[in-house]
């Protein structure tokens, strides 16, 4: 049998016995007690064994637990083994314009960071490694397959790339022609596609095949649908239509990010990533530590709760 369940049995048994003892002297000086309710004994006694039972078998349970060890070092996933996200970014000037989000004030650049952290705490796969690519006028890789998403996240934390490239039209397909490179020599549905733009100045032609290493292609935008804001001599705003029509073309799903976030069961429905929860589920480690609390609190408060009861009766008969 579990060594918790037996020194919690143990516990209750100890304890049980212990309050039928003190129980049979409180009801002797019962009398002497008139605002004390007669089942207040039991009661108090019951929340005694059951808290103390409780707090026996959530420090057992943490003590037999395996502790967690948060390593600096990773271990080496095998190349064959591997997952992928693969990113494309739209770093164009475009995108540091301030219409997006729920209040339309912030840039579309860190609306994209904002729903790119969303979907990374929802990942569960210990074996996913992620490559980035920016692209403005041409595409440049700016990290590839890396496991530290605190590499990703500081890349995503407003970096201005597009002083890395030279100015003109932004050129997103090339993007994707640089990520279908790069994933070519992936094993089959290992990677999903993840494209972040506004859709501005996109090319109707041109769009390249993704190789069979991705499994899943997802496609958000970002920038107000509806009004445009000036930049370079026009009016920009997200190309809702364009976007929609490059995720169909390879077979993916479009998101309109400028509000949401990417729904869970639309990155479900890529078919190629391991997605929990955005909130981590709780496990037997969380429920000892919340049970410890729980009873810890009902033990030490009890005496507290009994004088109040019986302060608050005695007042009563004196009134």
């Amino acid at each position: 049998m579990d060594p918790a369940i037996l020194i919690t049995l143990a516990t209750v048994i100890v304890t049980a016995a212990a309050e039928v003892v003190h129980g049979l002297r409180v009801k002797r000086v019962m009398p002497l007690l008139p605002n004390v309710p007669r089942a207040m004994p039991f009661i108090a006694g019951v929340i005694r064994v059951v808290a103390l039972g409780a707090l026996a078998w959530s420090l057992t349970t943490l003590y037999n637990l395996e502790p967690k060890a948060h390593r600096a070092e990773m271990e080496t996933i095998e190349v064959k083994d591997r997952e992928h996200i693969l990113l494309v970014l739209d770093v164009s000037p475009s995108m540091r314009l301030q219409d997006a989000g729920e209040e339309g004030d912030d840039s579309r650049t860190h609306r994209a960071s904002s729903l790119i952290k969303s979907l990374l705490k929802r990942v569960s796969d210990e074996k996913m490694h992620f490559t980035v690519i920016a692209t403005y006028t041409s595409a440049k890789p700016v990290v590839k397959e890396s496991r530290d998403r605190e590499v990703l996240l500081n890349i995503l934390d407003d970096l201005p790339m597009h002083y890395a490239f030279e100015s003109g039209k932004t050129r997103l397909f090339d993007g994707l022609e640089e990520a279908a490179v790069i994933a070519k020599e992936w094993r089959n549905n290992c990677a999903t596609l993840v494209v972040i733009s506004d859709g501005d100045t996109v090319p109707p032609t041109g769009m390249p095949h993704m190789p069979p290493s991705v499994g899943g292609v997802l496609v958000v935008g970002v920038g107000d649908p509806m009004k445009g804001s000036f930049i370079d001599g026009r009016q920009s705003r997200q190309d809702v239509s364009t976007l929609r029509e490059i995720a169909n073309r390879m077979g993916g799903e479009y998101h309109d990010g400028n509000i949401k976030h990417v729904p869970t069961a639309t990155l479900r429905s890529l078919g190629s990533l391991k997605v929990g929860t955005e909130e981590e589920e709780l496990t037997i480690r969380e429920y000892a530590l919340i049970t410890i609390a729980v009873s810890s609190f009902l033990v030490a408060s009890l005496p507290f709760f009994l004088y109040l009861i019986n302060h608050s009766n005695a007042r009563s008969t004196a009134d």
